[in-house]
């Protein structure tokens, strides 16, 4: 039986790049949707598209970087009968560059909403979960979870913590009939360094899609755990797993200055 047919899911971050390809994906999969973002108009854009798969799609514009954007989703969700059923929290920011040659405000939004907004999402959903003993929850961490990331400093820490509480949470909620799963993906093509002068190198990155439905699988095969990537991207978290954090570290910063992330520059200051 197919797990996500029928089921209500919630996909933050959903008007673009792997927030979108989710939504779209579950809908493929059969799941009434709860699209979760800033911008309306980008979620409408995706809802009409979800829609063509025969499923109920609503729409809820919310900034979960906000101190109170978590708690006024959730009313939002509870004001429209929405039970959750499957809690996709994919919604992300980062700030790539040297931490101090960067506008300090993108490390501390990247924190408010990848690790604030996330917990305190899962928290408020995630309890009435557990009242019910069913339901589900996936936290979008990333194989930058694994190490230090010069370069990609707030990031790549922002991710450790999605990684250490979600794996803590799965081991708390097993056996309660809410699983908890946490997903991996390598480097995805989303636009996530738009408006930079940093790219990606696309013979490394995969495509939202693909991403998206690994993880789907991995879910419904109920991993703990899910590196949605190319095997290239789960190989590239084993270094940090054996070699000292230092020399690690070092590895890093030698590859992103490769890659140019240490003198990036926004386009419009270019």
């Amino acid at each position: 039986m197919d797990p996500f047919k029928g089921i209500t899911a919630v996909v933050t971050g959903a008007s673009k790049g792997l927030g979108e390809a989710y939504a779209l994906e579950l809908a493929r999969r059969g799941a009434d949707l709860v699209l979760v973002a800033r911008s309306a108009a980008a979620l409408d854009r995706v809802a009409a598209a979800a829609r063509r798969y025969g499923v109920a799609v609503d729409v809820i514009p919310a900034d979960l970087a906000d101190p109170d954007g978590p708690a006024s989703l959730v009313a939002a969700l509870a004001a429209r009968g929405h039970r959750v059923d499957l809690l996709l929290n994919n919604a992300g920011a980062g700030s790539v560059g040297p931490f101090f040659g960067r506008p300090f405000e993108q490390a501390l939004d990247s924190v408010r909403l990848n690790v604030i907004g996330l917990m305190a999402l899962t928290g408020l959903v995630g309890r009435d979960m557990l009242d019910r003993g069913a339901g589900g929850i996936v936290n979008v961490a990333s194989t930058a979870a694994f190490q230090p990331m010069p370069y990609q400093a707030s990031y790549a820490a922002t991710k450790a913590f999605v990684l250490s509480f979600t794996e803590a949470l799965a081991e708390e909620t097993r056996g309660t009939g809410v699983r908890v799963m946490v997903a991996h993906p390598g480097a995805t093509a989303t636009g996530f360094f738009d408006g930079t002068t940093a790219v990606m190198d696309p013979r490394v990155t995969d495509s939202p899609e693909s991403v998206a439905a690994r993880t789907l699988d991995d879910f419904a095969r109920g991993r703990t755990a899910s590196y949605p990537g190319r095997a290239l991207a789960r190989v590239s978290t084993w270094p940090a797993r054996f070699l000292p954090r230092r020399t690690t570290t070092r590895l890093v910063a030698a590859l992103n200055r490769k890659l140019g992330f240490h003198d990036v520059r926004d386009l419009d200051a270019a």
